[in-house]
């Protein structure tokens, strides 16, 4: 979403328009997509790129330590323009959640506030504060209606998120997400399953299974396999082409999972496990319950069974009395697992978090360092990751997203199996595919960050796909797409996607 906000023809009140900003994790990304599928369903149309909307929803983040400055520094900038035009303000998400009336104490010309837990309550609180001319806030301390019943509009035709839990039972001792997520609670493997096969309806060959813990799927209805079975059963829905799932924990993490992943050829050879820190001493003050042995000999399982399986994970640099040698720990753990790409974050104090109260804080300048070190080595272990399929064969699903250089170069973007992402040129002669559609290159240039292809004729193919067709039907139908929900015996068209993830700087 563009930051600048620009004039607009005035609108009716039956055509109000919206903008949804998203900041965090594919939790919020999912959450998301729910907010503009209800704000569509209510009538509201998305906002052009560049206009100014009727209605900006902020949809929040509480992990990061900059999060609320950056809230309520946007929020700041749209004050003169809801103050001259009457525009509304809605703050949801996990900041909010936390915050709640405090939000309306540093911004109180915010319209509505909404928790985590009735993004459904959105529409009715709008309704509620046009009608009142003064502030509505909503938030409930318990899970409302499950995310996924609701409306949905997604943001690309070949992909999408199926969340398949929300919560965490988890209590690490950096985290905030538990008490504002709450308990974890799972959906049932057949409505699970009917959203899955409601995308692949609509045209998508590519879904990711979302949980905080996905690998603990099950533990609400007492199937400690849920999660494996689940995979397989992805594996029988026909034009399901890639199965994807995000974030499963080291300590849950099984061999019926590795043997489903293995034995189910739409589950993709990708795995993002948060590693966090390779030190044991850290791991037990993080409460998180496994430990370095047992993480790398996961990832060797792994790679037994899928040699070519790209792992990615997460890791936090500076946790309280980390030492050098901790530092140093986590470093050899790095070395030794060869990421293909690692989000790494400077440890910042979350209030409400046992890790903010704990002694032996480490200076910023220190964290710094190690980080820097840490970037360095992983920027290092990627750029030789890469290199190592050059000459290799990959077919690449085609994406919208042209990269930053794709003007320039005339290249297109895709993901490999493994989720790599891969720059490509369409040799001359060549039928032009779609984003949706397959294609099979071979790899020529491996860069730090991304592969390239730049393919003979004889080399490249294209395999057109259901997901193809639906962007032609949405490019022919661009003044408009409508939502979908998993429950309805009413088919609708639907835009469905997986938005790319930048770690934050």
């Amino acid at each position: 979403m563009t930051e600048a906000l620009l004039d607009r023809t005035e609108s009716s009140a039956a055509t109000r328009t919206y903008q949804v900003r998203t900041y965090g994790c594919q939790m919020n990304v999912h959450d998301s997509e729910r907010i503009a599928g209800l704000l569509e369903e209510a009538g509201y149309t998305k906002a052009a790129e560049g206009a100014r909307p009727d209605l900006t929803v902020f949809n929040t983040c509480a992990v990061r330590e900059n999060a609320d400055n950056r809230l309520y520094g946007n929020l700041s900038q749209l004050k003169p323009i809801k103050e001259e035009h009457g525009m509304q303000i809605a703050v949801g998400g996990c900041l909010a959640q936390k915050d709640q009336d405090a939000v309306l104490k540093r911004a109180p010309f915010v319209d509505v506030v909404f928790g985590t837990h009735n993004i459904g309550s959105l529409p009715t609180l709008l309704e509620r504060s046009r009608h009142n001319k003064e502030a509505s806030i909503e938030i409930l301390e318990a899970l409302e209606t499950f995310p996924s019943t609701l409306p949905t509009k997604r943001e690309s035709v070949h992909s999408g998120w199926v969340s398949i839990s929300v919560g965490c039972n988890n209590t690490c001792t950096f985290c905030i997400v538990p008490s504002l997520r709450g308990k974890e609670r799972d959906r049932r493997p057949g409505e699970v399953l009917a959203e899955v096969q409601a995308l692949v309806d609509d045209g998508a060959v590519e879904v990711t299974l979302l949980g905080q813990n996905v690998n603990t799927y099950g533990v609400e209805f007492g199937d400690r396999q849920a999660f494996a079975k689940l995979l397989r059963a992805c594996g029988q829905i026909r034009g399901l082409e890639r199965v994807r799932f995000t974030s499963p924990h080291p300590a849950s993490f099984t061999d019926d999972v590795i043997d489903a992943m293995a034995e189910t050829p739409n589950v993709m050879p990708q795995l993002h496990m948060p590693l966090q820190s390779g030190s044991d001493r850290i791991l037990k003050a993080m409460r998180r319950s496994y430990r370095g042995k047992k993480f790398l000999g996961i990832l060797d399982k792994v790679r037994q069974r899928m040699p070519e399986a790209a792992v990615t994970t997460d890791i936090i640099v500076g946790f309280p009395g980390e030492t050098e040698a901790d530092f140093e720990d986590t470093m050899r753990v790095v070395e030794a697992s060869r990421f293909a790409s690692a989000y790494t974050f400077q440890y910042s104090p979350r209030p409400g978090t046992p890790a903010a109260e704990m002694e032996d804080q480490i200076p910023k300048e220190v964290v710094q360092q190690r980080f820097v070190r840490l970037l360095e080595l992983q920027d290092r272990i990627t750029a030789e990751e890469n290199a190592t399929l050059e000459g290799t064969t990959q077919e690449l699903l085609v994406t919208a997203d042209r990269g930053s250089k794709g003007h320039e170069t005339g290249r297109l973007s895709g993901r490999a199996p493994d989720n790599r992402l891969v720059h490509f040129s369409v040799p001359d002669g060549a039928p032009t595919p779609r984003p949706g559609d397959f294609v099979t290159v071979p790899i020529t240039h491996a860069a730090s960050f991304h592969l390239l292809s730049d393919p003979a004729l004889a080399d490249f193919r294209v395999r057109r796909s259901p997901a193809g067709d639906a962007w032609d039907r949405w490019q022919a139908d661009s003044c408009g797409v409508g939502t979908t929900k998993v429950d309805s015996d009413k088919p609708a068209a639907v835009s469905l996607g997986m938005p790319v993830l930048r770690a934050a700087p």
